[in-house]
């Protein structure tokens, strides 16, 4: 049996039941749920919602292979999968040029002041001067992780004649044309922009902190469209408050779960949301219709399906 535990575009459980197998689509379904049923899972696919750890893969003995819409593994402890033969898939591919156009929207939208004047606009204020912008031509992004979302948001800034700072721990040689490998370090000497484009681990966890703000030299302006953890909130708005960086957007945060805040984050979200230079918006970067079905596609060709 294949489940399916979250959202999918209806071309993947069409696919699997042509192809003879047994699909119980559940995108609702509960860790507990999965557990009850592990013995008879064959394949499942997931997104952010249900963690696949040890001990259901351990007790999933028939378990092939684990299917990630979108990209990111840490909700699967692919070490146990490894060592149990279960293949780990992801699709990265699906939605990286939507998460490259939410990039590049929530920048421009930043820099020339976009959703604060439409806002102003909206309560009947005709703010010129308060609202004059910066041009992204001619300035210098640092993208931090070269992966699948990081390049899609690299081939977008072409046209605006930026120098691109590019930085990825695993990955090497990619550097041509306006793209130049740069070192975490260069990037926060040199950048006026920096994007964040990698998984959550150990290593990328508060990647953002206290010491990477300090370290910035031209207040650029910090995009997140990865992981919430990347960034260190608390950090952020201290940033913000000592006038170290421009502005930010961020399309995640390390607590997502609006009504499970605690005082202390009831009070950031709140300086952030009501700060003049940060946009917020739902992890949404990666969400379009078209990532939709591309994401389940992608999943199929890996799967040769």
């Amino acid at each position: 049996m294949i489940v399916i535990t979250a959202k999918a575009h209806p071309i993947l459980q069409e696919t699997l039941l042509k192809k003879g197998y047994e699909v119980l689509y559940a995108p609702a379904i509960s860790y507990a749920e999965l557990w009850n049923i592990a013995n008879e899972i064959t394949g499942i696919v997931v997104t952010t919602r249900i963690k696949v750890d040890r001990k259901l893969v351990e007790k999933a003995v028939n378990l092939k292979w684990i299917g990630r819409l979108g990209s990111g593994m840490e909700q699967i402890d692919v070490v146990a999968a490894i060592e149990n033969n279960i293949v780990c898939i992801s699709s990265p591919e699906g939605n990286r040029d939507a998460v490259g156009e939410q990039t590049l929207g929530m920048l421009l939208s930043l820099m020339r002041n976009i959703s604060k004047s439409a806002l102003s606009v909206k309560n009947f204020e005709w703010l010129r001067e308060e609202n004059r912008g910066f041009e992204l031509n001619g300035k210098t992004v640092g993208i931090i992780g070269y992966g699948n979302t990081g390049e899609a948001f690299a081939k977008l800034l072409a046209p605006f004649n930026v120098t691109v700072l590019a930085y990825d721990k695993y990955k090497y040689g990619f550097g041509k044309h306006n793209i130049k490998e740069a070192s975490f370090e260069q990037i926060a000497k040199f950048a006026d922009v920096i994007s964040f484009h990698v998984p959550l681990t150990e290593q990328t966890w508060h990647m953002a902190d206290a010491d990477f703000f300090n370290s910035l030299v031209n207040k650029p302006y910090i995009l997140n469209t990865s992981r919430g953890g990347v960034v260190d909130v608390a950090s952020l708005i201290v940033a913000l408050e000592e006038n170290k960086i421009k502005g930010a957007a961020l399309d995640v945060l390390e607590n997502e779960d609006l009504d499970s805040f605690d005082e202390i984050e009831k009070q950031r979200f709140h300086i952030l949301a009501n700060h003049p230079q940060v946009i917020l918006t739902p992890h949404i970067a990666g969400y379009t219709f078209e990532a939709f079905y591309k994401m389940s596609k992608v999943l199929l060709d890996k799967l040769n399906l």
